[in-house]
This record gives C-alpha cells, sequence and structure tokens, in this order.
C-alpha cells in the first residue's frame, strides 16, 4: 500500500533558522530518506519551497493567488511516499523522521476521494 508522509512545518519556522542550522537539518532529512531507499520503501521524496499559488475554477472563472499566504498557520515542507504493507509500519517509519521533532508528519493513505 502507498502512504505519503507530508511534513507540516510552522510558517515562518525556516527563516528563524541560519543557513547552517537549516543545512544540518536538510542533512538528516537527506540521510532519513537514503535509509528508507536502502530499506526498499521510498518510493519518492521531495522538499517543497515555502513559494506557492493556489488556483480555483468557479463556474468557468479562474482564481490565481500566489504565496507565500499570511493567513495560513503552516505549510507542506516537503514529503516522502513510502510503499508498507500497513498503517502501522507507516506510522513507525513517520515516528524515525527526523523532521517530527520540529514539524508535524502527518500520514495518509492513498485511496479513492469519494469514500
Amino acid at each position: 500500500m502507498s502512504y505519503m508522509l507530508l511534513i507540516i512545518e510552522p510558517v515562518g519556522q525556516r527563516q528563524q533558522r541560519t543557513e547552517d542550522e537549516g543545512r544540518n537539518l536538510y542533512d538528516r532529512m537527506l540521510r532519513y530518506a537514503d535509509d528508507l531507499k536502502e530499506r526498499g520503501l521510498l518510493l519518492a521524496a521531495q522538499s517543497l519551497k515555502t513559494e506557492a499559488a493556489r488556483l480555483q475554477v468557479r463556474e468557468g472563472s479562474r482564481a490565481l493567488v500566489d504565496g507565500p499566504f499570511a493567513e495560513a498557520k503552516e505549510l507542506v515542507g516537503g514529503y516522502f511516499l513510502l510503499d508498507c504493507a500497513t498503517r502501522d509500519e507507516a506510522v513507525a517509519i513517520a515516528a524515525e523522521c527526523p523532521a517530527a521533532q520540529w514539524a508535524t508528519v502527518e500520514v495518509r493513505e492513498f485511496g479513492p476521494c469519494f469514500t
């Protein structure tokens, strides 16, 4: 089964770190990804920048808003796409994630959006 670990960070947290601190944390995340890859669990992983755009199409009209978004309290800072046997395994892997020490790691199973 496929599970996604979403790294949910408080807005502004990245800007509070020095560049060296940020690079150190990023290196920890890269090592975590390498470990998951060696264990045959990682399908994909990527860090996301804070800049974003939100798009809505309503009754044929398109609305595009560029971010970052001041009203947001959190941002998706990255993800890990995993192949796990069970939800419990995915949660255990999320608990190993270094980002769980400074952010929230949300575990989501892939599936249809109508259930």
